[in-house]
């Protein structure tokens, strides 16, 4: 020992001898980054990675930076390096990196990624400005003597999985080295929470005590409360009440299955999420798995599953559990939010995280801290895929890559949870398909046939007159179309007939919900009701019409709205009729999945393909057409063209992380948000806004998104300054609600046409 107190963090207004040693901040992010990595057969990486991440504050200049008052909590800022320099904060994280290198042969480059990103994130591995190849290479404050506080540790083998992949790398190099790349990533995501949660208990110790604790017996307590509350419901003694117990019976006969890919083909109206949920909480007390992750792509779709687990799992709660529902999205409500899973949304760390498509994809492939620190707590988790067609063409591969380790190398189940399967399972002619794929349900086709309850028609070409007529000659009605501009025309035609709706997403969430609020009420009590919507009615939305029309689109969009027409089996058969609108031109963006469903119909003047265009057989065909024939389109972006496995010892293991994060959006934005002041509680919030001083309270924020509309942002530019209102120069407000917003039809700044992809819905 060289009798010299090194410290890793300060507090406010306490004396240097209750400041954090070093020492044991290091050994206790080793423990934590040890126990999150064990769940994946890395426990050493994640002590070593622990061990060694902040040797630089070893460094006399770092604890001469900490006596002079430097900021304790370098967690408050995830960019280490804004521009390229870092003024008066100390480099701490490159002697780490470096020490892993020199130290480990050639694997040790496994640990220098996430040590060297450990605030900044992870970074390129050849890049102009900060990568990994500078620091490295970058000369860094004498720290060595540090290393006599420190246990000797032997340098860890690598994990079997991946010696595996290097005996695969000739046949497969993609693959191998995607292994590698995601083995970083998850050992990233360790250290990272590890670092965080261990610097919270220092710095903001009543904090730390705010985070949930679960008994350990949780996921057994929810499968009780999930039998309890399906005993009561109503049975009406229907075929579709009984084919949904089947559905159940089904998940729960397979749950005991061993871990790994599943699918569960169920039609909509079959009773998928509660049958998935119990397969999921049955499969995950049955394998010892720590918890299940929903990932839904619409979240119109999430609010409303959520909604139905609180509604669960309320027993639980009431007993003094804490709610273990959390929704991880970005358009909560004020009621919906407290600190508790604030916090918990950091890392995922709950029994049942909901979330979007968006929000899952993206972080396995993103490189700041706050995306990929909750990675970890997918491993050993059950992953629904809820509408699990709807996997992007422009990223199938890595995508697919993704999943296939995390239910390979990581000790997850996921469940590809649809009524229209995306067929993407591997074969002769679809390599970078799933293999080993199971079905939940004995028979699909069977239980198709059974809850078959909708005839699909092919109108052919209507244009907007001649559609209207056929709308209106119905008194209850849903037509849904690709566009927000060609919703607003179709409605208009309507005129102001009653029980006529529109909903778009031009409308705020709170308004979309207060009409649909209507819109049931008419339905029930049988009144007229023609509503003209996008296609957010789509999926998830619990609405029962005797005839929809649908606008052409890809299959699986068809069959969605194809549930939303006699979805209670009311009738003997519904109609479903497609039609080929006047708007061609401004649904470009819609080619790709119109001309496979197309071919699907036969063509102009030809016979449809199948008697029934939703079979499973239509299905899949229409799946072969827009997934296997578009293998140009598999890395449209060139994500796995970054990941490189290289013969060399100065730099062996070449990941563009930073780059990838770059490139991997789901959903491209063209627009800006506009926050609408409607009704009497947009009203309210929007004046709490205006008389914020400093930043705005979180909840203000947080439910001022159920009040937000996005639009183009040329729309945008030309409105800001008169009818938009930046408020403390940052928030942008309507200002002219009676004139700009229309309780018919939402926000209508001008009737410019909001058909791009961006504003389909």
């Amino acid at each position: 020992m060289t009798g010299t107190r090194y410290c890793a963090h300060t507090r406010d207004e306490t004396p240097p001898e209750e400041w954090q040693l070093l020492e044991e901040h290091l050994e206790n992010v080793a423990r934590l980054a040890a126990d999150f990595a064990a769940r994946f057969g890395a426990r050493e990486w994640g002590r070593l990675a622990g061990l060694w991440h902040d040797l630089g504050k070893y460094s006399d200049a770092f604890q001469a930076y900490l006596r002079a008052g430097g900021d304790g909590d370098y967690h408050r800022l995830e960019l280490e390096e804004p521009t390229g320099g870092m003024a008066s904060r100390i480099d701490h994280t490159s002697a780490g990196a470096q020490h892993a290198a020199e130290s480990v042969a050639v694997i040790g480059h496994l640990l220098a990624y996430p040590i060297a990103g450990h605030h900044a994130g992870l970074l390129d591995a050849i890049a102009p400005g900060a990568c990994l190849d500078a620091r490295l290479k970058k000369r860094v404050e004498p720290w060595e003597r540090g290393l006599e506080e420190l246990p000797h540790v032997a340098p860890p083998d690598l994990p079997v999985f991946l010696q595996e992949a290097l005996t695969r790398r000739a046949a497969d190099p993609k693959a191998t080295a995607f292994a590698f790349a995601f083995f970083v990533r998850m050992l990233f995501s360790c250290l990272v929470d590890a670092d965080y949660l261990d610097t919270e208990a220092f710095m903001d110790p009543e904090r730390s005590r705010r985070r949930p604790v679960w008994p350990a017996d949780i996921l057994a307590r929810m499968e009780v409360a999930l039998d309890g509350f399906v005993a009561q419901l109503p049975d009406d003694g229907s075929p579709v009440a009984s084919r949904r117990r089947q559905v159940r019976e089904a998940c729960l006969f397979a749950a005991p299955s061993p871990p790994g890919l599943f699918s569960l083909t169920v039609p909509t109206g079959g009773g998928k999420t509660l049958s998935s949920l119990a397969f999921a909480l049955r499969h995950a007390r049955t394998h010892g798995l720590d918890g299940i992750v929903y990932v839904i792509p619409f979240t119109s779709i999430i609010e409303q599953n959520a909604e139905v687990f609180r509604k669960v799992f309320e027993p639980l709660v009431a007993s003094g559990v804490p709610d273990p529902v959390l929704e991880h999205h970005s358009a909560l409500g004020v009621g919906k939010e407290t600190l508790a899973n604030r916090l918990a949304a950091e890392n995922w760390d709950a029994p049942l995280i909901v979330t979007t498509s968006v929000q899952f994809y993206e972080s396995l492939f993103a490189n700041r801290t706050s995306r990929c620190r909750k990675l970890h707590n997918l491993a050993r988790s059950v992953i629904i895929l809820d509408e699990a067609q709807k996997l992007p063409v422009d990223f199938l591969e890595p995508c697919l890559l993704a999943l296939r380790e995390l239910a390979a190398n990581y000790g997850s189940t996921v469940v590809l949870c649809t009524a229209t399967q995306p067929a993407v399972t591997r074969r002769d002619d679809f390599l970078i398909g799933l293999e080993g794929v199971r079905e939940i349900v004995p028979d699909p086709p069977a239980l198709y046939t059974a809850l078959k309850r909708v005839e699909v028609v092919d109108l052919g070409v209507q244009a907007d007159e001649e559609l209207a007529g056929r709308l209106k000659g119905h008194e209850q009605v849903l037509c849904i179309v690709n566009t927000r501009r060609h919703a607003r025309e179709l409605f208009e035609r309507l005129g102001n007939r009653t029980g006529t709706f529109h909903l778009s997403a031009a409308m705020c969430p709170e308004h979309r919900s207060a009409v649909l609020d209507r819109i049931r009420g008419a339905l029930e009590g049988g009144k007229p009701c023609r509503v003209i919507s996008t296609q957010l009615v789509e999926a998830g939305v619990d609405v029962d019409f005797p005839v929809v029309y649908r606008s052409l689109a890809g299959l699986d969009s068809i069959a969605q709205a194809a549930g939303r027409c006699n979805r209670n089996g009311r009738l003997e058969r519904g109609t479903t009729f497609v039609f080929r609108s006047e708007h061609e031109r401004s649904e470009a963006f819609l080619r790709d999945t119109t001309n496979a469903t197309v071919e699907i119909l036969g063509g102009e003047g030809s016979e449809p393909l199948y008697e029934d265009l939703l079979s499973l057989e239509a299905v899949e065909h229409y799946f072969r057409l827009y997934y296997w024939d578009q293998q140009n389109r598999w890395d449209s972006k060139k994500i796995l063209s970054d990941l490189k496995l290289v013969d060399s010892r100065e730099l062996p293991f070449q990941f563009a992380y930073r780059s990838i994060a770059s490139r991997f959006r789901l959903i491209e934005t063209h627009g800006e948000t506009v926050i609408v002041p409607w009704g009497e509680r947009g009203e309210t919030l929007v004046a709490e806004l205006r008389d914020a001083w400093g930043v705005p309270d979180r909840s203000v924020l947080r439910a001022l998104q159920r009040y937000s509309v996005q639009v183009p942002a040329r729309i945008y530019r030309n409105h800001l300054g008169s009818s938009i209102e930046l408020v403390h120069d940052r928030y942008p407000v309507l200002s002219g609600l009676k004139f700009f917003y229309d309780e018919r039809l939402g926000l209508v700044l001008d009737r410019e046409d909001f058909g791009s992809e961006a504003f389909m819905t």
